[in-house]
Formats: C-alpha cells, structure tokens, sequence
C-alpha cells in the first residue's frame, strides 16, 4: 500500500468527485485514478462507487476511510514537527478566503511570509461562499464578520467596522436620514451570501436588522461598491472595502443615531485538529501586517 494513494483517497472522499479532487491535489484525473486503482488491488476491495454522475463510497470505503484520515493526518503531522524541530515552516497550507479581501489584503500581507518561508506550499482558494472548512479539507479559512460554524476554532486578526455608504449624487436625490426607520424607505445593495437580513444594529435594546427594498443582491464585495458609487442604493460595507472610495469622494458616509453591529476578520481552524505551527506563524503576519487599528480605517 503506497501513501499516495491513501492520501487520494481521502482527497476524493472529501471532495465528493475525482476531478475537484484532482484540482485540489494539482493532479490530472487520470493520475487520480491510477492511484485509487491501485489502492483497491492492494487492499482487495472497492472502496468507490463510481457512476458517471455521482461517486460514493461503499461500505468498505466507509470504513477504511476514518482510518485513512488519521493516517494522513499523522503523517503531515510527523513531518510538520520533524520540519519545525529544526526550525523550519514546511509542508502544504490551504486557506480559503473572501475574493475582494484576498485581492486588496490578503495577498499583499501573504506575499513577505511566503518569501520569507520559501518549503511552505499554499494553496489560496478565493471564494466568496461560506466554505465549510472540515467537509473540504481545508486547514483554515479567513472571514468577516460572524462565526456561524460552531466546528471552527476562530482567531481574532482585526477589528472589522462597516459603514453604511451611498454615492454623493443618490444621497443629494434621496436625502440623508438619522435613524433607522429612515433607512427602510431606500433601496439597499446587499451581500447575498450573509441571509436575508444582513443590516445589523447595536441599539440600547439589543441587536436590530434593517431591511430596505432591494435595489442589488449580489455575493461580491467590489460588486457591491460599485453599485453604490453607480448611485443604485445604501451599501453596508467593511471598511477595507469602502475606506478607498470614500477618501477619493465617490462614496459618502451615512451616520446614524446607531452603529453597525462590530464584527471581526478572523482566522479559522476546524475543531479538534492541532493547529500546525506554520498556520499560526501566518495568523501572527497577519496580525502584524493589518494592524490595530487596521491600516485600512486610515481614510
């Protein structure tokens, strides 16, 4: 039984198909195939239903799975502490990230620990859905603003503040208003990927979510400023988004008799695995490199 093929395997159970698992691993199909073929002669089981549709693992497959995992996981563990006992950060890293944050901040801050950690292997997924971290293999995931997922471990990076902003020219049409119930009446661009209510407020009587008619819903964050700057509506945005247009004068901010809700940009690690010293060497550049207060509320 050769390693590669166990750590397939588990690549293609996590994955749910061969060809996302191939992507993952930066392997062709056929390549995959080979391995999991060859896995099943070893072990003389089949391990995988495969259709040209769907793939599931059969019982054998679900049973040799728990065991695999482990052994994956052992190995990289007793390589990362091999590697870090001499002073080293080395092995993969896979991060899931936000596609505006990673393109304005992330990449910049990634790029010095990257250079100064040369063996380090990321693998960056820009996503703006919400990536269950444990389902998709994933060692960490960097996010704004509330932990939803009970199974991740969340480290704080930076204080996130949102701003409620809209183009100079909609606000000169539509008038600027103090409170809340004022709010409703404009149309609002939203972020679809946080619900159906996603204007929070910290009121005396506890949190508020205001809802006004929709004039944009879309999951992009550079989306949704620009629809504000095109005066389409009221965006809520996180200032790393906003803090550039506003300071050039394309977006005004809106201030109310209540704040935004405050939130957080975090790193994430899904529960019970032991974080690898490598991604807590990134969480700690991180830190550094945003700041606190973050660099970005600078406008």
């Amino acid at each position: 039984m050769k390693l590669d093929g166990v750590e397939t395997f588990v690549a293609v159970a996590e994955a749910g198909s061969i060809s996302e698992a191939a992507r993952r691993l930066s392997l062709s199909k056929s390549v995959v195939s080979e391995r999991l073929a060859e896995l099943e002669k070893s072990l003389g089981a089949v391990l995988l239903h495969r259709t040209t549709r769907k793939l599931s693992l059969t019982e054998d497959g679900a049973a040799f799975l728990e065991r695999a995992t482990r052994i994956t996981r052992d190995v990289e563990a007793a390589r990362t502490e091999l590697a870090e006992r001499r002073g080293e950060l080395v092995g993969p890293l896979r991060i899931a990230a936000p596609v505006t944050f990673g393109r304005l901040h992330l990449g910049p801050a990634l790029y010095p620990f990257l250079k100064q950690h040369p063996r380090i292997e990321l693998n960056l997924e820009l996503d703006d859905r919400r990536i269950d971290a444990a389902a998709e293999g994933v060692d960490a995931v960097v996010r704004n603003g509330a932990i939803a997922d009970s199974r991740l471990m969340a480290w704080r990076l930076a204080p996130s503040h949102r701003l409620l902003v809209a183009a100079p020219d909609y606000l000169a049409a539509q008038g600027i208003h103090k409170t809340l119930v004022e709010l409703e009446r404009h149309r609002g661009i939203f972020y679809t990927n946080r619900g159906a209510a996603d204007w929070h407020f910290s009121t005396k009587q506890g949190m508020v979510s205001v809802r006004g008619a929709i004039g944009l819903r879309v999951n992009n964050g550079d989306m949704i400023r620009d629809a504000a700057t095109a005066g389409l509506g009221i965006a809520l945005l996180p200032s790393f988004i906003a803090g550039p247009a506003i300071k050039a004068g394309e977006l005004q901010q809106i201030t109310l008799d209540v704040a935004p809700l405050p939130e957080w940009l975090y790193m994430a690690h899904p529960e019970g695995r032991q974080p690898a010293a490598k991604l807590r060497a990134l969480a700690d550049c991180l830190r550094q490199a945003f700041g606190d207060p973050p660099y970005w509320d600078q406008f």
